[in-house]
C-alpha cells in the first residue's frame, strides 16, 4: 500500500508529488496519467511507481490526489466508483483528495456515490519548491489521524491553512492565481531594467527577489503593505515617482478586476 496516490500529474498534481518527495516520500506515491509518459517521467525523477490505470491507483493508496480538471470529476469518479466500493466494504477506506476548483466536498462525494472522506485542497505552483500556499478543508468523516497524517506526508509543500468550505474559492483565487499574476509583473519590472540599460539575467533576478523580499516582509507579524511601501517611498524620490506610475496605470484596480475575474470563473466551472 502506497501513501500517496496520483491520478493526474498535471503542473499542480505534480507540485505535490514533488513536494512529497521532498519531504521523503516520494517512494511513498504512485501515480498515473491520462498521458502515461508524463507520470513515467515524473515517477522516475522522484523515485516513485506508475501505473496505468486510475482503479490500480485507487486501489493502492491511502490518500488519494484527484488531480484533474472539474469537468473531468464526474468521469474519474465513476471509473474507479467500484475499486471505492470494494475497499469500504474490506473496511480499507481511502481519503480522496481534491484539488478542483468550484467542486464542493458534497458534489465530490455524490459523484464518488459515498459520503467518502474527502480533504479538498487549494494549492498552488510553488509547492514544488516548498513556497506553496495551500487552503484546506475536510469533511466530517476525515479523523484527526487521517488529517495529521496528511498534513505530515505534505508539509514540505508550504504553508497550510484550514478555512471553512465557504471560503474556499475565493481564498483559492488569490492563492493559486496569483503566481501567474506575480510573474507577469516580474516580468514587466525586468523589460523596464532591461529598457533601462541592465543585462536581462540580472533584470530577472533582481527583480524576482526584490519581489521575493517584499512578499517575506509582508508575512512578518502585524505587518501591512501600505506602511511598508510608505517606508520604501522617500519624499521627492524615485519610488514614489514609480508609485505614482503606477497608480496612474490602474494597479490595484487590475489587481482587484484580476481577482474577482477569477472568481466568478471559478463559479461558473462549479456549475459545468
Amino acid at each position: 500500500m502506497h501513501k500517496l496516490g496520483f491520478i493526474g500529474t498535471g503542473s499542480m498534481a505534480g507540485a505535490l508529488v514533488q513536494a512529497a518527495a521532498a519531504g521523503g516520500h516520494g517512494a511513498e506515491c504512485i501515480l498515473t496519467n491520462r498521458t502515461l509518459e508524463k507520470a513515467q517521467r515524473l515517477a522516475e525523477q522522484v523515485s516513485a511507481d506508475c501505473v496505468q490505470t486510475n482503479a490500480e491507483a485507487a486501489k493502492d493508496a491511502e490518500f488519494l490526489f484527484l488531480g484533474v480538471k472539474p469537468y473531468q470529476m464526474a468521469h474519474v469518479l465513476q471509473e474507479i466508483s467500484s475499486v471505492l466500493d470494494e475497499r469500504r466494504a474490506a473496511g480499507d477506506e481511502v481519503v480522496l483528495v481534491s484539488m478542483a476548483a468550484g467542486i464542493t466536498i458534497k458534489n465530490l462525494q455524490d459523484m464518488a456515490g459515498g459520503a467518502y472522506p474527502v480533504i479538498r485542497i487549494l494549492p498552488n505552483t510553488p509547492c514544488a519548491i516548498g513556497k506553496g500556499m495551500v487552503l484546506m478543508t475536510l469533511s466530517e468523516n476525515v479523523s484527526d489521524e487521517q488529517r495529521d497524517a496528511f498534513c505530515t506526508l505534505m508539509e514540505h509543500a508550504g504553508r497550510f491553512d484550514e478555512v471553512d468550505e465557504g471560503m474556499m474559492d475565493a481564498g483559492g483565487v488569490v492563492a493559486g492565481c496569483t503566481p501567474a499574476w506575480a510573474y507577469l509583473f516580474i516580468e514587466g519590472l525586468a523589460d523596464g531594467a532591461v529598457e533601462a540599460g541592465l543585462p536581462r539575467k540580472k533584470a530577472m533576478e533582481y527583480a524576482a527577489q526584490a519581489v521575493l523580499g517584499a512578499a517575506a516582509m509582508c508575512l512578518t507579524e502585524g505587518a501591512h503593505p501600505g506602511p511598508l511601501k510608505d517606508a520604501v517611498c522617500s519624499p521627492g524620490g524615485s519610488t514614489i515617482a514609480g508609485v505614482h506610475a503606477l497608480e496612474r496605470a490602474g494597479v490595484r484596480g487590475a489587481a482587484m478586476d484580476a481577482v474577482t475575474a477569477a472568481f466568478e470563473k471559478t463559479k461558473q466551472m462549479a456549475k459545468g
